[in-house]
């Protein structure tokens, strides 16, 4: 009888444990309990999932949220590049703009001509600033303005192409250049900067005016023998106070002279030696 009891009580110790371990187990081990001990509804975020959420979207944001490349704000959420000059010695230059139009101006000198052609313009006809052959590569909409279009009409004419406005100015006004047959122009890109490029000049009646521009980069021809000096140069400088003065063009024959770059005077002088290449900011 006692044995009976003691295994009569064994079973009943046993099945009140397995009572006991039943209850707050899902079939899902280790299910988030909702209020009163439910599952927690398939799709809610808990208090971990809402931090690895925020987490991640932490980590999705860019440091430079709301910079295109080199530093150039975005506009409505559009990456912005720099334009860049390059300048390739005596009187030539070539502008890739932000949107990555090629622009050549009186393509002559250096090197640097292998970047296909949207726009050439060509201030006047000497064959120090007219050898449009040396652009083998033209883009299929690309414009050619010289100073023929230019000067249509006997008026200095403004073009817009979208990515630029061109504007032509007086040129020449001396003995080896006719102001009829000459021009300068000024480039306003498309990001707002505007640069000014004198062509083979003497002082002109529109240099006065040109201080009202806030024109950014400004080029001055300063060879002393086909046109100004570098003592009249930094006078016209002075006049059109631009934020960047520049002295080009400045001896025949080469591409660039130290020598002479640094005898042009500006309060915002800038020297740029043939082959070198600025971003435009």
């Amino acid at each position: 009888m006692k044995r009976l009891l003691a295994i009569l009580i064994t079973v009943l110790l046993a099945l009140a444990a397995l009572a006991g371990c039943g209850g707050g187990q899902d079939d899902g081990a280790g299910a988030v309990s909702g209020p009163a001990g439910e599952p927690a509804p398939a799709g809610d975020a808990t208090a971990d999932d809402a931090d690895a959420a925020a987490s991640a979207e932490g980590a999705g944001q860019d440091e430079g949220a709301g910079l295109g490349e080199g530093g150039q704000e975005k506009g409505d959420g559009i990456s912005m590049e720099t334009a860049t000059l390059l300048y390739q010695g005596h009187g030539s230059l070539r502008i890739t703009t932000g949107e990555g139009k090629v622009i050549y101006i009186d393509p002559y000198a250096g090197e640097g001509y292998d970047k296909p052609a949207d726009l050439i313009l060509v201030t006047h006809a000497h064959s120090d600033h007219d050898q449009v052959k040396l652009i083998k590569n033209k883009n299929p909409d690309c414009v050619t303005i010289t100073y023929k279009e230019a000067l249509a009409g006997g008026q200095h004419q403004v073009f817009e192409l979208g990515y630029a406005t061109v504007e032509a100015t007086e040129a020449g006004n001396n003995k080896n250049h006719d102001i009829r047959e000459c021009v300068g122009f000024i480039l306003t890109l498309d990001g707002g900067k505007a640069v000014y490029v004198s062509g083979d000049t003497s002082t002109t009646d529109q240099m006065a005016t040109l201080a009202g521009r806030g024109l950014d980069y400004a080029f001055f021809c300063c060879d002393g023998v086909y046109n100004m000096d570098v003592d009249e140069a930094s006078a016209c400088a002075a006049l059109v106070k631009a934020k960047h003065s520049i002295p080009y063009h400045m001896a025949p024959g080469e591409l660039f002279s130290q020598e002479r770059a640094e005898m042009f005077v500006a309060e915002n002088r800038m020297i740029m030696a043939a082959g070198e290449e600025i971003a435009l900011i």
